[in-house]
């Protein structure tokens, strides 16, 4: 099954990495106890969550672990569910905070856009109105709702976010130095 996974860049990017100590810590953890706790999240054989403990396997391939598949709809909704899985369990600095918010932001427009296209011929109202949680807001004031903050920082986050990866795409490592804190550019200079 190991072989099996896959690691998509695209979905690792949306996780805060760990420090190298962090990651010593873990491994030395995982080792101790000769299996790794927590599940390897995987949709289509993806990693979804578990990357470092993914690459603690490769190099262990002794250790016991498990695997919980979960189904999204499409790679937005998968991307939703590791930003919103990373903002409940991690001590994050915070720009990484207001990436993740950002990036939630973004891949629930595509989702939404995505379930746009493909229910065009059916009638959207009444197929807005069945979904489960659906309280006729806005993306971005559920995002701030269920974050406990406000709208124009949504906005702003998703702003800084595109800022990110676009310094990320023209100056590769910057969005690491960014989002530990190690440089602090105004929010300006990234939007």
């Amino acid at each position: 099954m190991l072989r099996q996974l896959k690691i998509d860049s695209e979905f690792q990017s949306k996780i805060p990495p760990l420090t190298f100590e962090e990651l010593n810590l873990l491994e030395t953890n995982i080792l101790e106890e000769g299996r790794i706790l927590s599940p390897l999240i995987v949709w289509n054989d993806l990693i979804v969550d578990g990357h470092n403990r993914f690459a603690i396997l490769k190099n262990h391939p002794e250790i016991k672990y498990t695997v919980l598949e979960k189904e999204f709809a499409n790679r937005y909704e998968a991307i939703v569910w590791i930003c919103r899985n990373q903002l409940g369990r991690r001590n994050l600095t915070p720009e990484q905070y207001k990436y993740l918010i950002g990036q939630r932001h973004e891949a629930e427009k595509r989702a939404e856009s995505f379930y746009g296209n493909r229910f065009a011929l059916a009638d959207k109202s009444s197929r807005i109105q069945n979904e489960s949680g659906y309280k006729g807001e806005r993306t971005r004031e559920k995002i701030a709702r269920e974050n406990n903050t406000s709208v124009s920082f949504v906005q702003r986050a998703a702003h800084f976010a595109q800022g990110v990866d676009a310094a990320e795409e023209v100056s590769p490592g910057i969005k690491q130095e960014i989002l530990s804190g190690s440089i602090k550019p105004t929010e300006q200079a990234v939007t």
